[in-house]
């Protein structure tokens, strides 16, 4: 059984708003008691939260689908119905957020506390109470709730570090680590020991820092091959790389230079790597032969202006000078990082004259409207009930919607969809004169013929 996902696709869906109510106050000696009905409760948002607790995204590998609560409908006496329940997962610090469909990404979740409502909840409907006016004094209708926002997302787990521990599998990374830190990840001596990024705080002087251990590079891992393709990811936000290279290996066809160099390829292939600061460890200098190789390739990589340092995991030589060396770099990383300015809400006003909406001719004499308020307009209308129906109508009317059909050239039985061409809302449409000519008894509206 997986005990790490670091990737996985959530079916995310928030609540739907409660119902408006319809009702008319009643008590003895008081006839006209006037419209009484509540509004609607909220539909609960699905939201993401990081959560220091949480270091891998296995949850919702095993339980894919979430739902927020439903709000409530509202009831006589002018009582509102209760909002539903949010709900909020959890997720690990530096947790992507992307779009399952299209692969965009959402939100790039960094910081413990961080908050992304991936999922907001639909409007409760007005209940007739709140739909009086001097001109409908008791309205017998009310407005129903909206349904919430359904998404399929995708969560892909980057670990946050400074320093990222990267080397063919056995060079001895999760000893290094281990040693540096008070992490204790598995270590055995065969290839793929390590299955997850560990991670490991480090204190050099004044500066603490963490350091990943990234397991399962090999030659083509960039490409899919052993573990590397799936861990890669984690060592984009390290802004140092050091490189654990085996001077005690007895694999043939191998040496610390030549893995220096396939490891150095398969991060180039990958991208967006190359521009990290490098450090050099030959490790295991503890063996004889292992400190011999470690003197005869070191000259070789520090012609090419690298730093390097002998260590041995096992006997902690060499690993005091080493932590300073990547406390100073990592230092100086955050000293060159851009400062974070506070986040700033931007209010785009709309352009005179914009309606919000939009008509055109979708061929002949038939017209689509799209729009937030007629689609959301539309949502909201109990179809069933003919006040209602003409309510909506008055509302598409003082927004303009039939001035922009004739104008757009639509002819009285013109076929008008409202929202997508697929799941729309179609209506014959009849032009009229303006809301006020139509106001008259209860369903007496002749657009309901």
């Amino acid at each position: 059984m997986a005990e790490f996902v670091d990737t996985v696709i959530l079916h995310i869906k928030a609540g739907d708003g409660g119902n408006g109510c319809a009702s008319i106050h009643r008590e003895k000696f008081k006839p006209l008691g006037g419209p009484d009905g509540g509004n609607g409760g909220r539909g609960g948002e699905v939201i993401l939260e990081v959560d220091p607790n949480t270091a891998t995204l296995l949850e919702y590998h095993h339980r894919p689908h979430r739902r927020a609560g439903n709000g409530k409908q509202g009831m006589g006496s002018n009582r509102d119905g209760a909002n539903g329940e949010d709900i909020v997962l959890a997720v690990p610090n530096g947790t992507v957020v992307k779009d399952a469909r299209t692969g965009e990404v959402l939100v790039d979740l960094v910081g413990v506390g961080t908050r992304y409502v991936a999922a907001k909840g639909g409007f409760g409907g007005l209940g007739n109470a709140a739909l009086a006016s001097t001109k409908r004094k008791a309205p017998g209708f009310a407005l129903l709730g909206e349904p919430g926002d359904e998404a399929e997302i995708m969560l892909e787990l980057k670990t946050v570090a400074d320093v990222a521990l990267v080397g063919f599998p056995n060079a001895g990374k999760s000893s290094l680590i281990a040693a540096l830190s008070a992490a204790r990840p598995k270590i055995a001596d065969y290839p793929f020991t390590t299955l997850i990024p560990n991670l490991g705080v480090v204190t050099a002087g004044e500066t603490v820092f963490t350091v990943a251990d990234v397991p399962g590079l090999i030659p083509g891992a960039s490409q899919g091959r052993g573990l590397g393709h799936e861990f890669l990811r984690h060592v984009e936000r390290c802004s140092t790389i050091v490189h654990v290279l085996d001077c005690a290996t007895l694999e043939p066809g191998r040496d610390p230079v030549t893995d220096f160099d396939v490891i150095e390829a398969e991060l180039a292939a990958y991208g967006s790597l190359t521009d990290r600061p490098r450090l050099v460890v030959l490790n295991k200098v503890d063996v004889p032969d292992g400190r011999d190789l470690a003197d005869i390739v070191r000259p070789i990589l520090e012609e090419r202006g690298l730093r390097v340092f002998e260590i041995s995991a096992a006997t902690h030589e060499g690993l005091r000078p080493l932590s300073y060396a990547m406390g100073e770099m990592v230092a100086q990383a955050r000293a060159q990082a851009p400062v974070e300015e506070p986040t700033r809400l931007v209010i785009r006003p709309k352009q005179l004259g914009e309606t919000g909406f939009s008509v055109r001719r979708v061929d002949g004499n038939t017209f689509q409207v799209t729009g937030e308020k007629p689609e959301r307009w539309i949502r909201q209308t109990d179809f069933a009930n003919d006040e209602a129906v003409g309510y909506l109508a008055d509302r598409l009317n003082r927004l303009g919607v039939e001035d922009a059909l004739i104008g757009a050239g639509a002819e009285p039985g013109a076929e008008v969809i409202i929202g997508p061409m697929e799941g729309g809302y179609l209506f014959d449409w009849q032009p009229s004169q303006g809301a006020e000519a139509h106001m008259g008894p209860r369903g007496s509206d002749s657009r309901l013929g």
